[in-house]
């Protein structure tokens, strides 16, 4: 039974743009584990009922349907302990913890509302609407209204990316020597602006920028195709 990860995507299929999803997908290249990936779109709860779970990622595997991220990736390391480890053993688990909260706390809310209006202008017709209301009341404002001066966002997202450009200033990867799942969540931020956007997050000579092209050359045939497709 084929390997299948359910993923967020925008009218076009091949447009995937969720940074979880994406780190998923680069978890399991990084397992040198084979699979499908399926597109699925915010108002197409029904196509995951099977699953309990009424958002992406969703893994099936062997007909099991396995959600949420961190307990694919947890999933991946503990399933296949003789493929390349995604935390670098129990510490290196501990640790991703920390970067798993500051990518989700601290990095996304920088990176989103330089992207709202993008992803919106990606969606299928049918998902437009749930976006818009959802997102307008999460931020109390409409989408227009939330990022009202995108150049002084940007400053603000690279400012944010401070501790991960200290880092990267010593080491090729946030893993060290190669890429560990913690470098898997915060390319899926990335990801995330690529698949919708245009605009340079990162000036050229950032060794955020660095990496994140090291990153990219590393992606597999399929992930590749999205991105630069």
């Amino acid at each position: 039974m084929p390997r299948v990860l359910y993923e967020l995507a925008a009218a076009d299929p091949d447009r995937r743009f969720s940074p979880f999803c994406w780190r998923i997908r680069l978890a399991l290249e990084h397992k040198g584990l084979a699979f499908e990936g399926r597109p699925w779109r915010f108002t197409e709860k029904v196509a995951l009922s099977f699953s309990g779970s009424d958002k992406v990622p969703v893994l099936v595997e062997d007909g099991r349907p396995i959600a949420d991220s961190s307990v694919i990736a947890a999933h991946l390391e503990t399933a296949y302990p003789d493929r390349p480890s995604l935390f670098g053993g129990p510490v290196g688990a501990a640790l991703t913890r920390f970067h798993l909260a500051w990518t989700d706390q601290v990095l996304h809310p920088a990176v989103v509302p330089l992207l709202l209006l993008d992803i919106h202008r990606h969606l299928a017709e049918a998902d437009k609407g749930y976006f818009r209301t959802s997102r307008e009341a999460r931020f109390g404002k409409p989408l227009e209204a939330v990022c009202p001066d995108p150049e002084a966002q940007l400053a603000t997202l690279r400012r944010t990316l401070s501790p991960v450009r200290a880092v990267l200033r010593h080491q090729p990867f946030l893993g060290g020597d190669t890429p560990l799942y913690a470098d898997h969540a915060v390319m899926g931020a990335f990801l995330w602006a690529r698949g919708v956007s245009t605009l340079t997050l990162l000036e050229p000579d950032d060794p955020v920028e660095a990496w994140r092209r090291r990153m990219l050359e590393r992606m597999g045939e399929g992930s590749r195709a999205l991105v630069f497709g």
